[in-house]
């Protein structure tokens, strides 16, 4: 770098911290007369006899002359009068490949409290998606390792996909499945509002050492603040981005997008934003596309990314479900009724849909996948029939055909948890199976 330029930094350089003082605190809102600050700025609250600590907080609103701010951990210390140290930078984190392996928190600090490796580079956790225009098309499939994912619902290198399920139907499972099988060089791993319970339990249980040493995990749990929950997406989607634009292939998932809807909600509505739909404030759907954007492919690199989606009731047109499948690339449909019947993973296939599959998969492969899920079609249409026993062997040759194969197009879509499956597998099965169909007839 040139003298004249460093020069002309230092000449930028405030010399001056700027101060404002907490006025109050209602709910989750700080209230503060000064400092000058923007939207998204972090700011320091002095917290503790004589200012022993600092909370982080940042500005999320403007009321007539005093700033809100939303902190980022809990609020007992602040009293009337703290002061309010004003940074005028928006949130950075540390992010390199000496983190890969690591359990991270919103900020981007290890949950096992110890130091971060050296060598590490600042990045904003909000960054502008791709231009359209510098995205290239879609054209590799990538594989999961999830049988009927990869055969049925072939998933894109670079596609968005989400995952809609009811509470407790295997959207984790599938989530573990997907990280410990998968080709892509690298995992990011968003658990957001989960319960702190069921972390470790993720860790350890569905992720394995073996996910675990090619992934980055990012917590951000239940009972912390909201602003904490959504920043832990954004601070996934950064590290993912990060890689990405050093060419690799990293595949990104996000348990679940719906938790940061609801504490995008509890901000919004602390701030004095109007309910809309089921409560939902406007900036949740602005908030939405913007970091769902964000993933997909760029000139440098790709990253696939998995959202799940929580739907309330097993409604899948409820307004965050709705509005997140409008923007995503396909989505998958895990079902409560294939869950009980001991179907795992429990994806209904007739109800889910890749919208990349045809771009990325040879003739043979599309045909035969469209073949399957057209017997499948037909033997659920008619299942009442063949159940109470008023169909009548021979009066339909897809009914029949439908009937012999369903036994195995059922053990074809089932698969343990433990159980690896190639793309090359996946596909033979497929074609053994609709070979089979065509002997049958």
């Amino acid at each position: 770098m040139k003298l004249a330029d460093l020069l002309e930094q230092i000449d930028q350089i405030d010399t001056y911290k700027h101060y404002g003082r907490v006025k109050r605190v209602v709910g989750l809102m700080i209230e503060s007369q000064g400092p000058e600050s923007s939207i998204g700025d972090v700011c320091y609250i002095h917290v503790g006899h004589k200012h022993k600590r600092k909370i982080k907080a940042e500005v999320v609103g403007f009321k007539d002359e005093n700033i809100i701010l939303m902190p980022y951990t809990t609020v007992n210390d602040i009293s009337p009068g703290s002061l309010v140290e004003a940074s005028h930078k928006p949130l950075e984190i540390k992010i390199g490949p000496g983190l890969i392996g690591s359990v991270l928190d919103s900020l981007g600090k290890p949950l096992d409290e110890e130091e971060l490796p050296k060598g590490l580079t600042p990045v904003l956790t909000e960054q502008q998606p791709p231009n359209p225009l510098k995205r290239p098309p879609i054209s590799e499939s990538i594989e999961v390792g999830v049988r009927m994912i990869d055969s049925l619902l072939t998933v894109g290198t670079g596609q968005r996909v989400g995952i809609f399920a009811g509470s407790g139907v295997g959207k984790s499972t599938l989530l573990g499945m997907i990280a410990r099988n998968t080709k892509a060089d690298l995992n990011v791993i968003a658990l957001i509002g989960e319960r702190g319970r069921e972390v470790r339990e993720f860790i350890e249980r569905d992720l394995g050492p073996e996910g675990l040493a090619r992934s980055i995990v990012i917590v951000a749990t239940s009972d912390q603040p909201a602003l904490m929950r959504i920043k832990g997406a954004f601070t996934a989607t950064a590290i993912a981005e990060y890689f990405r634009d050093r060419g690799l292939n990293v595949m990104l998932m996000m348990d679940s997008v719906t938790r940061v809807a609801m504490a995008q909600r509890e901000v919004g509505l602390a701030i004095g934003e109007p309910p809309t739909t089921k409560g939902y404030t406007p900036s949740v759907f602005a908030i939405l596309p913007k970091l769902l954007e964000r993933t997909g492919t760029n000139m440098l690199g790709s990253i696939t990314a998995f959202y799940t989606v929580l739907v309330d009731g097993d409604d899948m047109n409820e307004p965050i479900a709705d509005t997140v499948r409008g923007i995503l690339d396909g989505h998958f449909v895990l079902d409560r009724e294939l869950a009980n019947k001991g179907q795992y993973p429990a994806i209904n296939v007739l109800k889910s849909v890749s919208r990349v599959m045809n771009n990325v998969v040879p003739e043979e492969h599309r045909k035969s996948a469209e073949k399957l899920r057209e017997l499948l079609s037909t033997y659920i249409n008619s299942e009442d029939l063949i159940n109470i026993g008023a169909y009548k062997k021979g009066s339909s040759k897809q009914i029949d055909e439908a009937i012999r194969l369903y036994p195995d197009i059922i053990s074809f879509l089932k698969q343990e948890t433990n159980e690896k499956a190639s793309f090359h597998d996946s596909l033979n099965a497929l074609y053994e199976l609709m070979e089979k169909g065509e002997n049958i007839r």
